[in-house]
């Protein structure tokens, strides 16, 4: 088993280059990151982070470590420790184009290092690729469960934004894909999370900034397609755990409020199209969570890891029996 060069958290957790060839603007790589749990195990966990996003919740990993389970975390390409200099930061024509790394993901988490289980832990942005990858993946028996903290399964804004004028900068998007479309951008989301502002997260500025990144039309029209399969309804085999917070933050400054609220994305959309997801759905709402859920305070994000505890120890866990011999534990 090779778990790559260190990672830029340092030991224990190493880094691996997964090269993807070239698009039209050059070389594509995505990066996976991972962690041993103490004790050899079968079971994985593969963390996929939001947009304008990549992987620092190590307290998500110490989660998954401690409960037995080897922990690994994809960077997509164009985004954190896969972002180059020449790339257009976080930008896809379809989200298709990640499926690539998501099955090399999983080949390396099952076929090379040896797990039979994998869970898929997804926030956000990636809570709606990995939707849609299980989907499609679905007769391959790759996911055996799915955890969607807060995803993004519809534009945050009035019905008309979000259908006819989402319609009219989708067709621009795809003649002009790397157009910017003019938002106002808010703080108040970063604000909340960074040890710099009011928050209590360190993390990278240059792949997580304050202000997020341009939206280009293209990636917009990406995901208004992506959205609309999703809502056409799924059929995911595997489990899933859908946890979102009770409240959603509206306004663009500053406000206690936004500390106890998902100041992102309407918490009500993703309770909507839940049930469409497959035939195993729960659905739990975290009072005074923000839009990334292990990022709220400490006294929310440990109902959050309770319920998803829970949840594993429910329907995703195996039996384990220990190999007297080897001490190994095995999934049976």
């Amino acid at each position: 088993m090779e778990d790559g060069a260190a990672d830029v958290l340092g030991v224990p957790y190493w880094s691996r280059v997964i090269e993807l060839g070239h698009d039209d603007e050059g070389p594509v790589v995505a990066t996976l990151v991972s962690r041993r749990a103490p004790a050899p195990t079968r079971r994985a966990v593969l963390y996929v982070h939001g947009f304008v996003d990549y992987f620092f919740q190590t307290h998500l990993a110490d989660f998954y470590i401690e409960r037995g389970w080897d922990f690994y975390a994809l960077d997509l390409r164009k985004y954190g420790r896969s972002l180059r200099p020449y790339q257009t930061p976080n930008f896809c024509r379809s989200l298709t184009d990640y499926y690539p790394e998501l099955d090399a993901a999983a080949r390396i988490i099952r076929a090379e290092d040896g797990h039979d289980t994998m869970l898929v832990n997804a926030h956000s942005t990636g809570g709606l690729i990995t939707s849609l990858w299980a989907h499609d993946r679905r007769a391959e028996g790759l996911v055996d469960g799915l955890f969607l903290n807060s995803p993004f399964f519809d534009f945050n804004a009035s019905w008309v934004t979000r259908r006819p004028i989402a319609a009219a900068v989708a067709r621009v998007g795809r003649v002009r894909p790397h157009r910017i479309v003019p938002r106002t951008l808010s703080t108040v989301y970063g604000q909340t999370l960074h040890a710099g502002q009011r928050g209590e997260w360190t993390y990278d500025l240059a792949w997580k900034p304050l202000l997020g990144f341009p939206v280009r039309a293209g990636w917009l029209a990406a995901i208004r397609e992506a959205q609309q399969r999703l809502r056409a309804g799924l059929a995911i085999p595997a489990p899933v755990l859908l946890a979102c917070s009770v409240r959603s933050f509206r306004g663009t400054q500053w406000h206690e409020a936004a500390t106890l609220a998902d100041a992102v994305l309407d918490v009500e959309h993703m309770v909507r199209w839940a049930p469409g997801l497959g035939p195993h759905v729960t659905v739990v709402r975290i009072d005074g969570g923000m839009h990334d859920l292990t990022l709220s305070g400490p006294a929310v994000r440990e109902r959050v890891f309770d319920e998803v505890g829970r949840w594993l120890g429910a329907y995703v866990e195996r039996p384990v029996r220990i190999d007297e011999v080897s001490g190994t534990a095995e999934a049976v």
